[in-house]
């Protein structure tokens, strides 16, 4: 081991979320005393997985001792708690480079709405974290870094949001905020094995580049728990109302979070499909086993599962890639071309290329929804998988054709999209491991709008009946 290697290893992991939260809001501990655990977590373990292109030790600390200054200390529900930010989204006072050396370095004037409502509730925001260029691609490289999976270096830690999965993953930080457009979320959660949800259309601020990629973009959290995501995806969506509680008049009344009961999550009615929504693309066993392992676990528990697949229509790989690539030219618009990576560039022009057809101007996001209500209709939540194979190779692919990223993107992660252009809720948990390695497995599960909850729900009756390892603290540093 190197000194570095073994000094993380004797660190003490970080809590969860609601543990650091609590811990500070009952003065077990201060938010100084969180924030600094997970810099030197960040210190100690970054060099080898690549989570962050900035790290805010300086503003971090000065904001964490700040924070005992707020006379509501006592309610926040995320109270100290250190949180990364993928680099897409705007932190006052920092550059937001989007993964690209064609983004402006000036820092931002003010926070994204989803950061403002984070640092309301107490989080402080350790760092930035590395995207792709533009957060176009699965994979996390580029002129600013790579991220890599913490369960296994020699992979990609996925993307979009793979620097903020990657945090997440090797226990820098317990929770992370990123964002899903075509599955930036849900893909690089199923290859670290954190939890994540991608909220339905509208439910948390989106604001997400030009456009929101035709309203496909949703910001949401990243955690080891179930506990953990609902905690931060209430604050992000806005329903952490306090409410007070106590036994007695004279004892001190402790703030607590309201959220909502568990909901009755027996009896639901499943459907699982190990099919691929794309037409031609096929789910290797590792995935296709996880869901029945799924399946085996809910059945065990009272719920009916059905073995039935969505009417996917044959069209639907057309249109992702029209809104992918349309997406891509917005924001690369205005950029200079010189300073972005071919790939971005093929990607932009052939996203200009379908703009002057009808696909990008056809309400492909009702047709759809019309076609699948009546399956969700009869099913209360699909069960499905996170991924089709595992993540390739942590290397720079950003150097290597357009259509090679194209095709090894698509051959990997084609169970996401569809529900970036529905605008439906969808959540990825790990479930087991992929074969000879302690990487994780995942499985995502979907439902329609206004679902979060039942999903949260549903995750958290599936961790409670196989948990999987918080991080990869132990495996990264045999």
């Amino acid at each position: 081991m190197t000194d570095a290697t073994t000094a993380a290893a004797s660190l003490a992991p970080l809590g969860t979320a609601a543990e650091i939260a609590a811990a500070v809001r009952e003065k077990r501990l201060t938010p100084r005393e969180a924030v600094a655990a997970s810099l030197a977590r960040i210190e100690a373990l970054d060099a080898r997985v690549g989570a962050f292109r900035f790290v805010r030790t300086a503003r971090a600390l000065a904001e964490a001792d700040a924070l005992l200054d707020r006379s509501d200390l006592d309610r926040l529900p995320l109270a100290g708690v250190p949180v990364a930010v993928k680099d897409n989204l705007p932190v006052r006072g920092e550059s937001t480079r989007i993964g690209s050396a064609a983004t402006s370095p000036a820092p931002a004037e003010a926070d994204h709405e989803t950061v403002a409502r984070l640092r309301a509730a107490g989080a402080i925001v350790v760092g930035l974290t590395h995207v792709p260029e533009l957060c176009v691609f699965g994979t996390t490289d580029g002129v600013h870094g790579t991220s890599r999976n913490p369960w296994d270096l020699s992979r990609t830690a996925g993307g979009s949001s793979g620097g903020s999965a990657a945090a997440v993953a090797a226990g820098m930080v317990p929770i992370a905020l990123g964002n899903d457009g075509m599955g930036s979320l849900r893909i690089p959660a199923a290859n670290c094995g954190v939890i994540t949800l991608k909220p339905g259309y509208g439910r948390v601020p989106a604001g997400i580049g030009d456009g929101d990629w035709y309203g496909m973009s949703e910001n949401g959290p990243l955690a080891t728990t179930t506990e953990d995501a609902r905690l931060m995806f209430a604050v992000l969506a806005g329903d952490t109302v306090l409410r007070e509680e106590s036994t007695t008049a004279d004892e001190p009344r402790p703030a607590v979070l309201p959220v909502a009961d568990l909901l009755h999550t027996t009896g639901l009615s499943l459907a699982a499909s190990t099919r691929s929504p794309l037409a031609g693309i096929p789910i290797t066993r590792p995935y296709a086993d996880a869901v029945r392992a799924a399946v085996r676990l809910l059945v065990d528990s009272g719920h009916t599962v059905t073995h039935a697949d969505p009417p996917y229509p044959l069209s639907l790989s057309t249109t992702v890639l029209a809104r992918w690539t349309g997406g891509t030219a917005k924001d690369a618009a205005g950029l200079d071309p010189s300073r972005l990576a071919p790939r971005t560039r093929r990607h932009a022009a052939a996203g200009r290329l379908f703009a002057r057809t009808p696909l990008l101007r056809t309400d492909h996001r009702e047709t759809l929804r019309k076609r699948l209500t009546p399956f969700f209709e009869e099913y209360d939540v699909l069960l499905m998988p996170a991924l089709a194979r595992r993540a390739p190779e942590a290397a720079p692919w950003h150097e290597r054709g357009w259509l090679r990223n194209v095709l090894v993107n698509t051959a990997y992660a084609p169970t996401t999209p569809p529900w970036n252009l529905a605008g439906w809720p969808a959540l990825t948990l790990p479930l087991g491991t992929l074969p000879g390695t302690p990487a994780p497995c995942a499985v995502q599960l979907v439902t329609l709008p206004g679902g979060e909850e039942k999903l949260l729900a549903l995750a958290t009756r599936i961790e409670s009946l196989k948990p999987w390892e918080r991080t990869a603290a132990h495996h990264l540093f045999k």
